[in-house]
């Protein structure tokens, strides 16, 4: 498979690294992803400003750092730095999972979001938990989800969000298919005085109850 990687959490995070050495063992891996934190930009893109794409490699990893949001890294790898379409897109590994009303926040959604409206294959990745120590066995479990998905095909225009429980693989019982729950926010700004006497807000809240049968969160 020809597959390109992002992310939302930028070029260095231990997550897309862990799915660029699990994939290209086997596949052809373009990695294209933001050179900083972008969590949380949902589906926005850079119109006001040019992109620009560094190539990066250290440590046995190649992959190209853009100035950018997730949506423009997979426009960018699409139409310029592979040149073709890839087979599938993968975003993640992420930490925390996104459920609920914060996938329509999420970069890391927004990514894949962005590989299906290409008409491509699209698989966004997260692992609960923001404790994570190792990613490999969620790579390694991407990476038969992916496959298995490229096999079977999605309906056009089509993602999948993946939650992958912080646990070994050999203990992951399946898969399964939910919908999209409510897990509303409780949100409120904690205001403060910066030292020259200007007012800032920070945005805190707390995630709620879920509504609705058999939800994802």
């Amino acid at each position: 498979m020809k597959i390109l990687l992002s992310n939302d959490d930028g070029i260095y995070a231990e997550g897309l690294r862990a799915l660029y050495r699990q994939f290209s063992k086997h596949h052809s891996v373009t990695v294209v992803a933001p050179d900083r934190e972008q969590s949380a930009v949902s589906h926005g893109i850079t119109l006001y400003q040019p992109l620009r794409a560094k190539k990066i490699s250290d440590c046995g990893f190649e992959g190209y750092a853009v100035n950018g949001k997730p949506a423009d890294c997979i426009k960018l790898g699409i139409l310029e730095i592979m040149g073709q379409k890839p087979d599938m897109i993968i975003s993640g590994i992420n930490p925390g999972a996104n459920v609920g009303i914060n996938v329509n926040y999420s970069g890391t959604v927004a990514a894949a979001k962005e590989g299906a409206l290409y008409g491509l294959p699209a698989i966004a990745v997260s692992v609960k938990g923001f404790d994570v120590k190792d990613y490999a066995e969620a790579a390694a479990f991407t990476e038969e989800l992916a496959e298995n998905t490229l096999k079977k095909g999605l309906p056009f225009g089509t993602m999948l969000n993946v939650n992958i429980p912080n646990m070994p693989l050999s203990e992951i019982e399946g898969v399964k298919i939910s919908h999209q729950g409510i897990r509303p926010i409780s949100e409120h700004f904690e205001n403060r005085i910066d030292p020259r006497n200007g007012k800032y807000h920070w945005l805190c809240g707390d995630l709620g109850h879920t509504f609705g049968q058999d939800p994802d969160a």
